[in-house]
Parts: structure tokens; sequence; C-alpha cells
């Protein structure tokens, strides 16, 4: 599918750049009975509040969290509505999203001076659109910034995709090498990149932050 999507970091790259900084249990004889709990697996979001509540917290680099409102238009809460409005023929956006089978969708930044993490989640009717478009925007992100995909990237799960960068991309208001990933779980995609003063620290803290990311969502 030709998606024609707007890459949506970079809008939020740019835009940062001039912010304001019992279920189980288990017995033996003679020992005493002991109470195992665990918890129940996490059911798909049916609101973007719930969306929320998946999303980490915290990167490991420990750089604070950017507030939603610093950014216009703010990150937090992404609709159908918002996402289509990121490209120029926003009405054209939204039937390519409505074929991919968009829900709704969350974001979310840190960021101390240039060095900047982001995670973004989009929920999606099926696992097949969410991997659709995965693949779509991170070739469209590729293009835009002029790296290079790798498929099987070492480190990360088999289902993402890098774009590791050498170098900073300042025509593009990147400081710093810049690491994208694009992962699917089930139905949803997480697209998380990080810049760094160094290529070895951006991918080191993308690694962490999809490991994390991926391990607090469902796997249906």
């Amino acid at each position: 599918m030709t998606s024609g999507l707007w890459p949506r970091w970079a809008l939020a790259a740019a835009l940062l750049a001039v912010a304001p900084v019992c279920a189980g249990c288990a017995e033996t004889e003679p020992a005493p009975q002991t109470s195992l709990a665990q918890s129940p697996a996490p059911s798909l979001p049916t609101d973007a509040r719930e969306l929320e509540e998946l999303l980490v917290d915290e990167v490991p680099s420990g750089l604070p969290r950017v507030p939603d409102d610093d950014l216009d238009p703010p990150a937090g809460e992404k609709t159908v509505d918002d996402v289509a409005g990121y490209g120029e023929d926003a009405q054209q956006q939204e039937e390519v999203l409505g074929e991919y089978g968009y829900l709704r969708g969350w974001e979310r930044f840190w960021r101390d001076g240039p060095r900047i993490t982001s995670v973004f989640i989009d929920q999606f009717a099926d696992p097949a659109g969410a991997a659709t478009y995965a693949e779509d925007l991170a070739r469209n992100d590729a293009e835009y910034y002029g790296g290079t995909l790798d498929h099987a990237p070492a480190g990360l799960p088999e289902d993402c995709v890098l774009m590791a960068m050498p170098e900073a991309v300042p025509e593009h208001g990147l400081e710093g090498p810049p690491a994208f990933a694009w992962c699917t779980r089930g139905a949803f995609t997480v697209a998380v990149a990080s810049v760094q003063p160094t290529a070895e620290e951006a991918r080191t803290e993308l690694s962490a932050v999809v490991a994390d990311q991926l391990a607090q969502l469902p796997d249906n």
C-alpha cells in the first residue's frame, strides 16, 4: 500500500526544538499453603485512556517527561482526525487510516536539551492493519530522513524494523544521532525514537524502551 503518511515524529521533533523546556495457589505438605497472586492478562483498550495506561511512564536515560500541552498540536491522545491532520491532505489521510483499521493512539515524549526520546502507540482493528501501518510508516520515515531500514536488527524483537543513523540530522532538527524502531504486537504498533549525543547511546536507549513498552502490551 502506498500510504503517503506524514512522518509524525518529524513534526513533533521540530516542535520540541522550539518548545520550553489469587488466581493460582500452590500447596505442599507439610509446608503451609502459599498463595501466588498472578496478574490477569491485560485486555485490549476500548478507549484512549485505557491505551494510555499501557504506555511506559519513564525511560532508562532518566530524561524528564515533556508535558503533552507543551507541543502544538499536543502530544497525548490521538484520534483518526488528529493523525490525519499531520498530512497535507487530511481527507486522503483519513481514508488511508480507515483502510488500516486505525482506532486510536497515544504519544509521549521525554527531553533534555537536544536529547529526545519518544513513544507512539497506535491501536488497530486487527493485527494485519497494525503490521501494514508499521511497514508503511517505517518506509515513509526512512525516505524522509534519508536512512536505511534494518528488517532483522540485532537486539530487537523479530517484529521490529530499525533505522539507526550515525550522525545528527540538523536539517530535520535532530542535534544528535537518531535511532528509530517500528514494532508490532498484535493489534498495536509501537514507534520509538531516540536522539542522543552518540549513536551508541541512542541505540541503547531505543532498545531498552522498545523492550519495556512491548512488555506492557497484550499479545492479541
